[in-house]
């Protein structure tokens, strides 16, 4: 009797992983992108352009829309360097799943304001370890790591909606600290995140105000600059009619 024979079985297709197959693709379609007036005109901003296409922010956000959230491919991406390739890595990756180590080798590799500011206000922010990074990267001696911090604390003012003022109180410290750097891009994040703060409630407007008055009142030109161009926003008559109607409808 003949015995019958088992069929072979087809050998399994491998599925190529997100980043091994897409980042190719996208890299390709940025370079389609690509414009030289663009790219030359972001030397005008502070913006290295040895590593960039010369694409505006505006197609980049439309561009992550249609690839949507994918962490492999946020990753794949960051890793070719490209300027507006981390630009769309900020807007494609998925918060929940971004590490704390991320955080930390992503914020090593900032080079300009424009990518510290866009990862802290599109994604670093919504991460759970968004406020455990701002003291840790506001004692940097790093000029761009050292602004994260405050330029991350001001993301957190808009988008960490459970958060509380005592969250926030608890920074301020850091910031009345860093005031003293007269850094440029480290000078500008510090009053950036005092000004945010206190346009949060009025408990911290309070606050914000009494750090910008003693800020203002130091005989360094950058905590002075800090102070008095933060105390100009907080107390204006429609930041203080806003945080009153805030206060009324609660």
């Amino acid at each position: 009797m003949a015995t019958k024979k088992t069929p072979k079985k087809a050998p399994k297709k491998t599925k190529r992983s997100a980043d091994a197959h897409d980042v190719t693709e996208v890299v390709r379609l940025l370079e389609k992108k690509a414009s030289k007036k663009t790219k030359d005109g972001m030397a005008r901003y502070g913006i290295p352009s040895d590593n960039a296409f010369g694409i505006p922010v505006g197609v980049l956000k439309q561009l992550a829309k249609g690839l949507g959230r994918n962490h492999a491919l946020a990753e794949a991406l960051w890793k070719t360097g490209h300027y507006e390739a981390r630009m769309l890595a900020t807007f494609v990756d998925e918060p929940q799943r971004v590490t704390a180590l991320q955080m930390e080798r992503w914020c090593k590799d900032f080079d300009n304001w424009a990518i510290c500011d866009t990862a802290c206000f599109a994604l670093f922010d919504r991460t759970p370890h968004a406020f455990k990074k701002v003291p840790a990267w506001a004692k940097s001696n790093e000029e761009f790591v050292k602004r994260a911090a405050f330029a991350l604390l001001a993301s957190l003012t808009v988008h960490a909606k459970d958060a509380t003022d005592g969250d926030f109180l608890r920074c301020l410290p850091l910031v009345e600290k860093a005031a003293h750097d007269p850094r440029n891009f480290v000078k500008k994040s510090v009053n950036w995140a005092l000004r945010s703060v206190g346009k949060r409630s009025q408990a911290l407007n309070s606050a914000a105000i009494a750090v910008g008055e003693r800020l203002a009142a130091q005989p360094e030109p950058a905590p002075r600059w800090v102070g008095k161009d933060a105390l100009r926003e907080l107390r204006s008559s429609s930041v203080q009619r806003r945080l009153s109607a805030a206060k009324k409808s609660h």
